[in-house]
């Protein structure tokens, strides 16, 4: 019977530290004590550890591989950012190594840990921002780049390529505003999002500005399903019908809301007149889609692009893989309304 083989990860709970220490070690990379280092080659003898030899060569070199780790890869925004990336990164003859960290960032250090096993060059972290205080001293002692494309970044002192929330939600509120609505609800996003917050103190600012009523109870959190998304619209319009406008945090949970609104008998539109309530609901996304333009109406979206800005940061990644010690650059790309006929 063959012996079973001690991996990577069982070294490190040996060793009692990370997978990422035991991968810097092995390579001769970063800024590793010499007891820490001991440990490891402890911990190597007890077990049996045998390393991978062509997995090492790449790492103690350029291994042509970026990681990417995003939240939720089914994600509309994710997936397109993700084309983008990739598509820049393949023209320099890098190729793209996706992993998903969830919906909460809870498996986000273990992704890490796995690019900078597998000896990425740079790593792109799309999402999770919230929870990654500690990833920039990492990639940074790792040897390794790091940039964040999410929406919205906790991280100053790592580049970032983002878009600009704020002023995207406060666009898309007053656009509403001057179209008549004076009752807007927010639906969408969980509470511990960055995003989220960005957007809704767009949304809040454009109410004040304008002095209209801001109610906790018109802000819904949801998640990406739509399902969820259209049982939460049914439920907002029955228990509040003075609503007349809905903003939705991303594609999916305007496509759920769109469905929401039909199935409570409201019809969706520019300001028209509704038969049973006066005046037509109004819906707006975040983030654009292109199932947006087979809903009748067409949904109205407000968005940067999400392949721009994947795009935006692979070139901005390989630019700081070349010069790992110049400045800092946070990118914010400004927001374009799509009108369509939902709003």
């Amino acid at each position: 019977m063959s012996q079973k083989k001690i991996t990577i990860t069982e070294v490190a709970e040996e060793a009692g530290i990370s997978v990422t220490t035991v991968s810097l070690v092995l390579s001769g990379k970063g800024r590793i004590s010499a007891a820490t280092a001991d440990r490891v080659y402890q911990a190597i003898e007890k077990l049996g550890y045998v390393r991978n030899r062509s997995a090492a060569m790449l790492r103690g070199g350029d291994s042509g591989v970026v990681g990417l780790i995003v939240r939720d890869i089914c994600n509309p925004f994710y997936a397109e950012m993700t084309a983008g990336l990739s598509e820049t990164l393949e023209k320099h003859g890098k190729v793209l190594f996706l992993t998903q960290s969830g919906q909460q960032g809870q498996n986000l250090n273990r992704c890490f840990d796995s690019l900078v096993a597998q000896g990425v060059e740079g790593i792109v972290l799309g999402g999770g921002a919230a929870n990654a205080a500690d990833l920039s001293t990492r990639a940074r002692d790792a040897g390794i780049a790091l940039l964040c494309a999410s929406r919205a970044s906790s991280l100053e002192d790592t580049d970032s390529i983002r878009p600009d929330n704020l002023h995207a939600a406060q666009m898309a509120t007053e656009y509403l505003i001057k179209r008549g609505h004076h009752c807007i609800a927010w639906l969408g996003g969980s509470g511990s999002s960055l995003t989220r917050a960005e957007r809704i103190g767009g949304y809040c600012s454009s109410l004040l500005q304008y002095g209209l009523p801001f109610r906790s109870e018109w802000i819904i959190e949801c998640g990406s399903q739509q399902r969820d998304a259209a049982e939460l619209t049914e439920q907002l319009i029955h228990q509040h019908p003075t609503v007349t406008a809905i903003l939705c945090h991303n594609a999916s949970v305007a496509l759920g809301c769109y469905f929401g609104l039909q199935r409570s008998g409201r019809t969706i539109g520019k300001g028209g007149l509704d038969s049973y309530f006066g005046q037509q609901m109004a819906l707006v996304g975040f983030g654009d889609v292109p199932e947006a333009q087979l809903t009748d109406p067409p949904l109205t979206f407000i968005t940067s692009s999400a392949r721009e800005i994947g795009r935006s940061a692979g070139m901005r990644l390989l630019q700081r893989m070349a010069d790992p010690q110049g400045d800092i650059q946070n990118v914010i790309m400004p927001p374009v309304l799509i009108e369509r006929g939902s709003a």
